[in-house]
């Protein structure tokens, strides 16, 4: 462990010389997605993207841990993006802090999961502390203990540290990575630091290996959030969709009051944050176990079957014969909402770009970007088309 790196004005050579020096591919570039050539069949996107994301959570990471926070949901918005519309599965692990000597400080902080919630609430748990850390121990942890998609699924690795990547004897990361690679998993390796640190070569190396991408960035200084005049109205209709989930069983309580936490702590992470979240809770990738999601599957679905007890008291006050039809009436109020969201999103997203254009900002050395990069060439180079988007200053 060693104290927060260079500050920001280290990285201007870096900016200065291009998008392609703070982030790089590690190998040649992934083939962009393009038609078909003739003669050859048509790729098919796959239906899954498994995203297993690895950071180090050692005494000088706190600011990777808080980017992870503020732009958990700009990842989802920009996968929200993907046509086809794919199901997101996302695992949590970090290393770096003391703990059982015997997975070498990993610790699984939440196997794959749809519930975007879940992960939030856990990021929002870490703490920083002192440690080894063992980016081989991290990989093999996720390659070994994660329930990876079998068929039809993008699988990407993101590991994300500041010291050697090379500490850990017991599991090499150039073994790792070459075991990811024969499992169909890309890794991807982000150096908190400068490009030209004598640790990021092995870092480049690691995204070599996994067939990923390389990136390095500035954990404490690099993230961008711009106010924008829609912030508010955002977040006021990402409460009035709350409203329109009903969640049953036993877990019904915990799953609503962990939205609204959630909603809280976007909230605490900044206007910005709080708008991303409300964009991605309007997107197909924000799901959740309630019986809205539950009817529009399955159409067909019995509400006999489900005991009084096990639904909301609100809908417990509806007659058993009505209750299908309160539910749709939830199902196109929610519609209704997201589209508002959707609008008003389009609107804060060209309002960012303008702005970072107008101030000259660059996220280039953001946490957000180094992801949203790499999962938008990967996913692209895998099938699936990206809308364009908004201008980004280079």
């Amino acid at each position: 462990m060693r104290a927060p790196f260079l500050p920001l004005l280290a990285l201007i050579p870096a900016l200065l010389a291009g998008p392609g020096a703070g982030y790089a591919p590690a190998d040649e570039p992934m083939p962009a997605h393009a038609p078909h050539a003739p003669g050859h069949p048509e790729r098919v996107a796959p239906k899954t993207i498994d995203l297993a994301i690895c950071l180090d959570t050692s005494g000088s990471m706190q600011g990777l841990i808080d980017a992870a926070r503020q732009k958990l949901w700009s990842l989802v918005s920009e996968l929200a993006m993907a046509k086809p519309t794919p199901t997101l599965r996302v695992a949590l692990l970090t290393f770096g802090s003391p703990g059982s000597d015997d997975p070498g400080h990993v610790v699984l902080r939440t196997e794959f999961t749809q519930d975007l919630d879940l992960v939030s609430e856990k990021l929002f748990q870490l703490g920083t502390s002192g440690g080894d850390e063992f980016v081989g121990r991290v990989l093999h942890r996720a390659l070994g203990s994660l329930a990876w998609t079998t068929q039809g699924a993008l699988r990407l690795v993101f590991v994300a540290g500041n010291e050697s990547a090379d500490q850990d004897r017991e599991k090499p990361f150039r073994l790792e990575a070459q075991n990811a690679v024969a499992k169909g998993v890309i890794v991807n390796a982000i150096y908190c630091g400068g490009p030209d640190d004598g640790d990021a070569a092995l870092w480049r190396e690691l995204a070599l290996l996994g067939k990923g991408r390389f990136a390095s960035i500035d954990h404490n200084h690099g993230t961008v959030a711009i106010a924008t005049p829609f912030d508010q109205p955002l977040a006021e209709l990402s409460a009035k969709l709350n409203a329109t989930y009903v969640f049953v069983g036993g877990k019904a309580r915990e799953q609503e009051e962990r939205q609204r936490v959630q909603d809280g702590n976007a909230a605490g992470a900044g206007a910005p944050a709080a708008a991303e979240r409300a964009a991605a809770k309007a997107s197909g990738l924000y799901r959740t176990d309630d019986l809205v999601e539950r009817l529009a599957a399955d159409p067909t679905l019995d509400l006999a079957t489900l005991k009084d007890e096990e639904l909301s008291p609100e809908l417990q006050k509806v007659p058993a014969v009505e209750r299908k039809a309160w539910l749709v009436a939830r199902k196109n109020e929610r519609e209704a909402l997201q589209t508002q969201v959707k609008e008003l999103d389009h609107k804060r997203r060209a309002h960012v770009a303008a702005e970072m254009k107008r101030q000259q900002l660059s996220d280039l050395s953001a946490l957000d970007r180094a992801l949203r990069d790499a999962v938008r060439e990967q996913a692209g180079a895998a099938g699936f088309d990206f809308e364009t988007p908004p201008e980004q200053v280079k």
